[in-house]
């Protein structure tokens, strides 16, 4: 190393993936109106995330889409069997024939 001038990016630069967990600003604003329904949501039930749990997902799931962060799936983020899932068939008990009409006798 020589001092007065910088250091060569050719001596110990390494490139690495982020950490887990970081990912890039929101420059464009493309998932903006979802965290703001998601900032709302939390604001009105005094920062409490259970109320706003569908709205995480809507959100997270737009970033997800548009590259903001790493493809992952909704159980690894907490956020499976939410209100209004579909059910998975992988982990939900087979669905049972319905009962036949008891039948009237007079």
């Amino acid at each position: 190393m020589s001092f007065g001038r910088p250091p060569s990016i050719n001596n110990g630069f390494r490139v690495s993936a982020p950490d887990r967990g970081s990912f890039p600003l929101d420059h464009f604003g493309e998932c903006k109106q979802k965290m703001t329904l998601y900032m709302n949501c939390l604001k009105e039930n005094g920062s409490t995330s259970s109320p706003c749990r569908v709205l995480s997902r809507e959100y997270l799931d737009c970033r997800m889409q548009k590259g903001l962060m790493e493809r992952d799936d909704f159980e690894n983020l907490g956020l499976a069997n939410l209100a209004g899932d579909k059910p998975n068939p992988a982990t939900s008990p087979e669905p049972q024939p319905p009962a036949p009409p008891a039948s009237k006798s007079a």
